[in-house]
């Protein structure tokens, strides 16, 4: 070919294929430019309100358990408050606030108002002292402050009953005598001190929750297997005498050891009733607390950094490892276990009836009306209110199948019931039953992406249908099964509404599983992350000071849900790497 031939050839087309095949003058509406964006959009938007949610619940969770400084508030007509700010505020104070102030406050007052053109801001001060002051925060109007300052010795005491308490170090007694008088002196005494004295209030606390409860489960165990002698054999039958002689030296025995574990908690009672911390409060009240009920005491605008990081962690560490305390605060590990151990047995429950149910369905019932009625039914169910699950639960496990077993089992403990009240194996049942549908679909779509000719290649190989199911079809359905896992546990360990009626407990010391045998106590209330959260933001009598919590509790609960999503996420690509063919 010559250059002049290779002039004239053709140029190169710059536009795509698609808009060379648009017909001339079609609008971007008609090829579906708008609607890729509207959907982009709305992604885009889901995805920066799920964010959001996520960068609030961790901001505010993280930042419950840091310290915060103390502020003594002098104002204008003479009150004085001393506390932690939490919060601020701007607000419009009316004529009637301005005039209840006395007359010589009034006029300044009413200058500054109007300086600041008629609104101002306003701290809300967490004052805790509620046995003296019968509040635990107080309002502060910043037109009424005439001084702020940050005292060094101003102390924040966290009790176990009360809530905290905020105060300037008196004296630490013993006996009665005040053995340290001076700020600097009373810390170093009380930092000596406290160590022992709440060893010894753990120690005595661990007696009558342990020592002394089990001995009088013990005793009671041995009244009941009397009663259920007595019930079965008569009252005059050999059975019932043996019986009830074993009880009376049961008795005797727990009543020995009740008097030497209670003479040894009434050691520990007096030596810790010996110390003392007397503060004083900002209204100049003085009042004595007991070490063995001090769980920490500290002078927040004293402490640097590194002490500032330390009592953070051990905050953490008090919140994760330990019961919840009287105040309202303390830790959530009850409500940890409770959690995982509900979605585990919740999880045993589901995926076995989600199988077998979805396995019967694709696998050997034959199209036809009931099996659309049933298909439907799974469809329908999936749209129930949760608390329809938790009515249902409370009826049929707790009443119908708990009482059944108590009256076969335990008659000689009625009328207190053992399985027919709410209880972690009627909760997760309940919740078994709610997630079930989500399991039967995601078994069913699953097991109809198995390869036909797998399921031909066994029948030639001379397999049952049976054989074909378990050695071919259900290994390669696996990580569709464990999709379908992931979606139920994701759901069901975050419903709070069954669990309100069929177990979980506002508190609940006592773990279902423990060392004690039969070491899982199926019978037994249980507390939920989820229930804490409700009752701390809804039945709380002090919601301000439960509100930090209820941002940590949440945080944690999305972080528990996460963890176990993990594991079954981890568990279902093992599987996919094994059956590589057979991904869903």
């Amino acid at each position: 070919m010559n250059a002049a031939s290779t002039a004239r050839a053709p140029a190169a087309p710059t536009t795509s294929p698609l808009r060379r095949l648009s017909p001339p003058g079609q609008s971007k509406l008609a090829r579906g430019e708008g609607q890729l964006w509207l959907c982009g959009g709305a992604l885009v938007l889901c995805l920066l309100m799920i964010a959001g949610l996520l960068l609030l619940v961790f901001g505010e969770g993280t930042a419950t358990f840091w310290p915060q400084p103390l502020v003594e508030v002098h104002t204008l007509d003479g009150q004085r408050h001393l506390g932690e700010p939490t919060r601020k505020s701007r607000f419009k104070p009316g004529a009637e606030t301005l005039d209840a102030l006395p007359a010589e406050v009034r006029e300044a007052a009413t200058k500054r108002l109007v300086q600041l053109g008629g609104t101002s801001s306003r701290s809300l001060l967490r004052t805790g002292n509620f046995e003296l002051s019968g509040e635990h925060f107080t309002w502060v109007p910043d037109y009424l402050v005439a001084t702020r300052t940050r005292p060094e010795w101003a102390m924040v005491v966290e009790r176990e009953t009360w809530g905290r308490f905020y105060g300037y170090p008196v004296a630490y007694r013993i006996d009665g005598k005040d053995v340290a008088t001076t700020p600097a002196a009373i810390v170093d005494e009380l930092a000596r001190q406290h160590d022992a004295v709440r060893d010894r209030f753990r120690e005595e606390k661990a007696l009558r929750s342990e020592g002394l409860a089990r001995l009088s489960e013990r005793q009671e165990d041995a009244r009941l297997a009397a009663k259920k002698a007595m019930l079965q054999s008569g009252e005059d039958s050999p059975h019932h005498r043996d019986a009830k002689a074993a009880y009376e030296r049961v008795r005797s025995e727990c009543e020995k050891r009740g008097q030497a574990l209670g003479a040894r908690i009434e050691a520990l009672g007096r030596e810790n009733a010996r110390h003392a911390l007397v503060v004083r409060t900002i209204d100049d009240k003085e009042t004595s607390i007991p070490v063995a009920d001090i769980v920490r005491a500290y002078t927040p605008n004293r402490l640097d950094l590194g002490e500032e990081i330390s009592l953070y962690l051990s905050r953490w560490r008090e919140f994760l490892t330990d019961e919840p305390r009287n105040s309202g605060e303390g830790g959530v590990w009850p409500a940890i276990f409770g959690t995982v151990l509900m979605t585990l047995l919740m999880s045993l429950g589901v995926v076995p009836f989600g199988v077998l149910a979805a396995l019967y369905l694709r696998e050997y019932a034959r199209a036809g009306l009931v099996i659309s009625a049933v298909r439907i039914a799974v469809n329908n169910l999936a749209g129930v209110p949760s608390i329809v699950f938790g009515v249902f639960g409370l009826g049929f496990f707790c009443y119908v199948v708990g009482g059944s077993i108590d009256s076969v089992f335990y008659p000689e403990r009625l009328p207190s019931p053992t399985f027919g009240k709410g209880a972690i194996v009627w909760a997760s049942l309940t919740l078994a039953l709610l997630t079930l549908p989500v399991v039967i679909v995601s078994t069913e779509e699953a097991l109809a992406a198995v390869p036909g000719s797998m399921r031909e290649g066994s029948y030639a190989c001379g397999a049952s249908k049976w054989q074909t199911i378990r050695r071919i079809v259900l290994p390669r359905a696996m990580p569709g099964i464990m999709t379908g896992l992931i979606l139920a546990m994701a759901r069901g360990a975050g419903e709070v509404a069954p669990l309100m009626l069929v177990g979980a407990a506002k508190l609940a010391p006592a773990l279902p599983l423990d060392g004690e045998a039969p070491y899982l106590h199926p019978s037994r209330s249980f507390m939920h992350l989820g229930y804490h959260i409700y009752d701390l933001g809804f039945q709380s009598p002090n919601s301000e000071a439960a509100k930090p919590m209820v941002f940590t509790t949440t945080l944690l609960l999305i972080a528990v849900i996460t963890l176990l999503n993990l594991l079954a996420i981890w568990l279902r690509s093992r599987m996919r790497a094994r059956f590589v063919g057979a991904q869903f």
